[in-house]
């Protein structure tokens, strides 16, 4: 969508039919990862095509795989197992899956490679990461401790252990997970400390690679040890998003209405699938949430939280300040727009101050999205019940699902477009 702007118009009665989210971004930019280092014919189905996951996909193709998409669902990806240098720098936008990932297993190649990214991604943190594969050898270096990224490969490991700080994000540890299978030793990761964002995330990333031929053993909640199996080719499905669904579980909590998404809750792998159980107790949730395990999810419940019955205060969130914006601050910022005093920063807790008199009124607001899809789609719930919802910049929800707003028409959600 290349509007500047969107208007929601409130509903009038509640949201009913059927909208299939897209497949799930974290899972198939972990497969798109994998399938490029198995060697031979893998058949994603099910995936999601959007710019993260275009991303990836260029990104491999300019390192020698191939990768075919024959219908709206599906890649096709065949490799050697080796990737070549490329000819230009990755860019990978503002996708933090892609860029992480890549970063460690481009360490394991041979050559010289460039991860790099939009104005957004230069601004996200990688250097725990860095860090690690310098340990290990690796002649790596991110002077702003962002991307790019620049890694100097020579196609491996000079030790069989690393120590990695996931305090910030768990895709530290999944990438080194993912590239550890083509070492030439079993190889161990450990994390420093015991914090780490999201650890669910760990779960999908051992699932994909033991579908794509990986041994990995859990020796504790802080050690993995890792075969060096590497790859071998396979055909995977990707389950649908189940941070798209919150989008969805909001707008049918809000309105009173039934929306089936074809997946129930509880057959969903993803952390964020866990929100469900919180928005199902809408208006009535509770008074303080932990969102350290379902952070993408949290804009959805914060917007939600607006109309609760009683005041929400978000706990466990510090790393939503590092993701493809501040989102404690764009939530904060967004939800005073829409009437001041309506959300507090306590360092890093979002209070959120209920008032379910907020829906039916008349409170025009400017949401500034700073490109971030997850804000977004989730103040696009707020326009379910308030006129005057404005998002700036509509069109960023293409990074992970470019058909929403055709998701919510299809519902009966009406827009003024300028």
């Amino acid at each position: 969508m290349s509007l500047d702007t969107l208007t929601l118009l409130p509903v009038t009665q509640p949201l009913t039919g059927h909208v299939s989210p897209p497949g799930s971004k974290s899972i198939t930019n972990r497969a798109l990862l994998l399938a490029g280092l198995a060697r031979g014919t893998s058949r994603l189905t099910g995936a999601l095509k959007s710019d993260d996951t275009r991303y990836m996909a260029e990104a491999l193709r300019a390192m020698g795989v191939t990768v075919d998409e024959p219908d709206a669902t599906t890649f096709v990806v065949t490799s050697s197992g080796a990737w070549q240098e490329p000819a230009e720098p990755l860019f990978l936008g503002n996708a933090g899956t892609a860029t992480r990932f890549l970063t460690a297993a481009v360490a394991l190649q041979k050559g010289r490679f460039t991860v790099d990214g939009d104005q957004h991604m230069r601004k996200r943190p990688i250097l725990p990461l860095v860090e690690a594969l310098q340990s290990l050898g690796v002649a790596i270096a991110a002077p702003s401790g962002c991307p790019p990224v620049a890694i100097d490969a020579k196609g491996g490991f000079s030790k069989d252990r690393v120590v990695i700080d996931a305090g910030l994000s768990s895709q530290y540890v999944s990438a080194l997970l993912m590239a550890a299978p083509l070492t030439r030793q079993p190889f161990e990761i450990e994390l420093k400390g015991a914090e780490i964002g999201a650890r669910g995330y760990i779960d999908l990333t051992l699932a994909a690679m033991r579908a794509f031929g990986a041994s990995v053993e859990e020796v504790s909640a802080s050690i993995w040890r890792v075969q060096p199996t590497g790859y071998r080719a396979a055909d995977f499905h990707v389950e649908p998003d189940a941070s798209a669904a919150t989008y969805l579980w909001g707008a049918e909590v809000l309105t009173g209405g039934k929306i089936d998404i074809g997946t129930p809750a509880e057959a969903f792998t993803q952390p964020d699938a866990k929100a469900h159980a919180v928005i199902s107790a809408f208006p009535h949730m509770p008074a303080v949430i932990d969102g350290s395990q379902m952070q993408d999810a949290i804009p959805t419940i914060a917007v939600l939280a607006a109309f609760n019955e009683t005041p929400v205060r978000f706990v466990g969130i510090a790393n939503l300040r590092v993701k493809e914006c501040d989102r404690i601050r764009a939530l904060s910022t967004g939800l005073n727009a829409i009437r001041p005093g309506l959300a507090t920063e306590e360092g890093d807790d979002l209070i959120v101050a209920a008032d379910p008199a907020l829906a039916g009124q008349v409170l025009p607001a400017r949401i500034d999205t700073f490109a971030d899809h997850r804000i977004a789609m989730s103040f696009a719930l707020a326009g379910l019940k308030i006129s005057g919802i404005t998002i700036l910049d509509p069109g960023c929800v293409a990074k992970t699902y470019p058909d929403y707003w055709d998701a919510l028409a299809s519902l009966g959600v009406t827009f003024e477009k300028p």
